[in-house]
């Protein structure tokens, strides 16, 4: 008796978009990507590349993963650039959810009127940095600062410390940035050492403001100087201050770092800053300052094409309602409790046949904010052999490899996911 062609053993396509797992994808990326998918890896069996039985994960296979891909954060880096920085709260991510639908961005349902545009986003704003007259939202810190300087200086002076001309990331600088929008650069004193007199020997008729940039992602030390805020605002011009972090109060762990409401008491006559970073929020850029110069930015042309959208907004407001983020918790969590909370794991993966230790780690705050403040911490320890195969893993977990071992820091994990973190160590290990 002949052997039966093994093509004709090759799955029907209706019998392999009935399978669980390729109708789910069918039901996220479209049934049309998904057969074809099945049709090429039938073609691949016919051909004898592939067994019959191997067709159903080679279609699977060759499906584009969902994007993006949740990552659980155990690097210790708390605000991780490469990770998309500040995760949101989950009174934010509600409202992300409640405003993918139609809402009353722009609609005061009482009156059936137009109302303002993003207004709980910047009564919420407002209310929380009460020394702001005003406040404005545009889609980053970036665009914040842009839209400053076009609105304020084009075709006129922007004085700055030549120690604060700073590379903001990915080989994106601020002299260029500010440039681009028509502003003259004055800069003033050197890279380590600026005063008063060098300021206020640029500052003319030509003058738009004087920028204060915080070095929010570097430290220089030794034989150096900087105006504060206060001095440079007895200048008589308007005086812009980059906070970059978005530290909208001051924050004793933070000694160093500025926020909003002391630099605007100090004389800041506007303030810019990120809302992805310390404030925990989306990514948006703060604008908070003198009525007048912040509706001169409302106002301006540029503003319309930096605007923020709806989800935005939504989860900006929910952010500053809410009354904790992951971030702040991750800043501000006991290590007494964080070695307490590794041990356990530890301890699990111990009663599995998974040997691991327990070590201090240093945790930092990241993403352009608090440069030198370490956050005292402690890591599960395993071997490198771990880091590839946990990074590509569901979950996807990410640590940080020092000396031959993978750091596993638990101190931006959700305690909710411990359970998920043991088993994925467990599968690499078995």
């Amino acid at each position: 008796m002949r052997d039966v062609d093994p093509r004709r053993r090759v799955p029907r396509t209706d019998a392999l978009l009935a399978d669980p797992a390729l109708a789910a994808a069918a039901g996220t990326l479209g049934r049309d990507r998904v057969k074809a998918a099945i049709v090429r890896a039938q073609g691949r069996a016919r051909a004898g590349e592939l067994t019959p039985e191997q067709v159903r994960d080679a279609a699977l296979a060759d499906l584009p993963a969902p994007t993006p891909r949740a990552v659980l954060n155990a690097t210790g880096v708390v605000l991780h650039t490469n990770l998309g920085r500040a995760p949101l709260a989950a009174p934010a991510v509600d409202a992300l959810v409640a405003a993918a639908g139609h809402t009353d961005v722009e609609l005061d349902l009482r009156t059936g009127r137009r109302a303002r545009r993003g207004r709980e986003a910047l009564d919420a704003l407002a209310a929380a940095v009460p020394d702001a007259p005003a406040v404005h939202v545009v889609n980053n810190g970036a665009a914040a600062l842009v839209l400053a300087a076009t609105a304020l200086a084009a075709d006129r002076e922007i004085v700055v410390s030549r120690g604060e001309l700073v590379e903001i990331g990915d080989g994106f600088r601020l002299p260029d940035l500010l440039e681009s929008t028509g502003a003259r650069l004055r800069e003033v004193g050197t890279t380590n050492r600026t005063g008063l007199a060098d300021y206020a020997a640029a500052v003319g008729p030509h003058t738009g403001f004087v920028l204060k940039v915080h070095p929010s992602n570097f430290r220089v030390t030794g034989f150096t100087s900087a105006v504060p805020v206060g001095e440079l605002a007895t200048l008589g011009v308007p005086v812009v201050a980059d906070i970059g972090s978005g530290l909208l109060a001051p924050d004793p762990l933070l000694p160093d770092e500025p926020d909003a409401a002391t630099t605007l008491r100090a004389g800041a006559h506007l303030v810019t800053a990120s809302g992805d970073k310390l404030l925990g929020g989306p990514q948006a850029g703060l604008l908070l300052g003198a009525a007048d110069l912040v509706e001169r930015l409302r106002r301006h042309p540029l503003a319309r094409a930096l605007r923020v959208d709806k989800l935005t907004l939504a989860a900006l407001a929910a952010t500053l309602h809410a009354p904790t983020t992951p971030t702040r918790e991750a800043l501000h969590a006991e290590p007494g409790a964080l070695r307490a909370r590794t041990e356990r794991l530890r301890d699990r993966l111990g009663e599995d046949g998974c040997k691991a230790e327990v070590v201090p780690s240093a945790a930092v705050v990241g993403g352009g904010g608090a440069p030198g403040v370490e956050l005292d911490s402690w890591a599960l320890s395993l071997p490198e052999r771990y880091a590839e195969p946990l990074r590509a893993g569901a979950p996807a977990i990410l640590g940080r490899v020092l000396h031959g071992r993978l750091l596993l820091d638990l101190r931006c994990v959700p305690a909710a996911a411990d359970p998920d973190v043991r088993a994925a160590i467990l599968r690499v290990g078995a």
